[in-house]
């Protein structure tokens, strides 16, 4: 079985407040996927997208109630080429709307920053040095 591409499904209370934060960072839309109940966020072009769907219409795809960003419920990692897009990407979040939720983190190998959308969704951007050796 090969997946040719993955869509993440998250809740949104306001399509155009999520579309300005999300542009604000430089990301970009496939309008032939979104309208004012949706928008569909391009996560890498071809492979990977983030539906960000307004509650009401959110609800008409599960039996289970909407998360209301008071919990956790995923956490979604992405990552970019290296320490100053992690640093660039997470702080722009942070003025236009984001909060931090947990400090960064340097592992050498791995170093990551994070913030929660103003959903409340949480994002942690990380980039990868050379991985560890396996014990």
């Amino acid at each position: 079985m090969s997946v040719k591409a993955i869509y993440i499904n998250l809740p949104i209370s306001d399509v155009g407040k999520s579309r300005s934060f999300w542009e604000s960072l430089g990301f970009t839309f496939n309008e032939s996927f979104s309208d004012e109940k949706a928008l569909c966020l391009v996560l890498n072009e071809g492979l990977m997208y983030a539906m960000l769907i307004t509650h009401s219409y959110f609800e008409t795809f599960t039996n289970r109630p909407v998360f209301n960003g008071s919990t956790s419920q995923v956490l979604l990692a992405i990552q970019v080429s290296d320490r100053q897009e992690v640093d660039q990407i997470v702080g722009l979040a942070l003025k236009k709307g984001g909060t931090p939720y947990r400090e960064k983190a340097d592992h050498g190998w791995m170093y990551y920053d994070s913030f929660a959308d103003p959903d409340g969704h949480q994002w942690e951007v990380m980039c990868t040095q050379n991985q560890p050796d396996s014990e």
